[in-house]
């Protein structure tokens, strides 16, 4: 094993089940030598999440809704009595409401905007000031995103717009930590199916159409884009920050 993340401390927040990117990455880091610490939403996802981390050989599962300043507070109480130092933070949170991805974008209704204005994008900006002072030597905060933020993709709707957000408050974060040696980077991945995705209508035919225009001839492997994660919190993107990083098979580069 290369253990490129060895002696490195990762706080990962998303992982719902063992189908997420999130848990992917998670398994890449501690295969690579990371103390990882994982978060769950509510009381519903403890015992799912809590399982996750013992059968990866994680760190503890600690409770936080990026939605409530109270939530982050707390979990980053604990993780200074604790005297905890991160190396890495990666951030996928995402959500928006059904029935705003299944009607056109022009009929989005406010709160659904909001809610997912809020959840997929302001989320990294709570998650990035709370927790940067614990990197206390620099560090990696990273985020998930999709080429539906700068491309139309039927059915994206109002996730589209909010993953355009989130790209815009990577690069705006990256400016603001950059002076801490906190590197801020996104990674766009191809479809993959998760059971976020599912909510996407007719998402099957997104990956059948992947194979056949992409350069790779295939979908995007969870493994892939875990990989990536590991390179971009590991001393090797030690010079890359403000970016997004496509892990999509080559499909972002075609135009038909």
């Amino acid at each position: 094993m290369s253990h490129l993340l060895e002696r490195k401390t990762a706080l990962i927040l998303g992982v719902a089940n063992k189908w997420s990117i999130a848990h992917a990455i998670a398994r890449a880091f501690v295969r690579e030598g990371a103390r990882v610490l994982l978060t769950y939403q509510s009381e519903r996802q403890k015992l799912t999440v809590e399982e996750l981390a013992a059968e990866m050989g994680a760190g503890k599962a600690l409770p936080c809704d990026v939605t409530r300043d109270q939530e982050v507070a707390a979990l980053i109480e604990q993780l200074n009595a604790d005297n905890t130092t991160l190396d890495a933070v990666v951030h996928s949170i995402a959500f928006a409401g059904r029935e705003d991805l299944a009607r056109p974008f022009v009929e989005t209704s406010r709160e659904g905007y909001l809610l997912a204005q809020e959840v997929s994008a302001y989320s990294l900006v709570t998650v990035a000031r709370a927790t940067a002072p614990l990197m206390r030597t620099g560090g990696a905060l990273l985020t998930l995103t999709y080429l539906g933020s700068v491309r139309v993709v039927p059915n994206y709707n109002v996730m589209g717009v909010a993953k355009a957000s989130l790209e815009a408050c990577v690069r705006y974060l990256a400016s603001d930590l950059g002076p801490l040696k906190i590197r801020v980077n996104a990674i766009s991945a191809g479809p993959i199916k998760t059971a976020s995705a599912r909510g996407v209508k007719d998402f099957s035919k997104m990956l059948e159409a992947v194979p056949a225009h992409a350069p790779l001839r295939r979908n995007t492997d969870p493994a892939e884009v875990a990989d990536t994660a590991v390179f971009l919190a590991s001393d090797l993107g030690r010079g890359v920050t403000g970016n997004v990083i496509y892990v999509d098979a080559g499909f972002q580069i075609m135009g038909l």
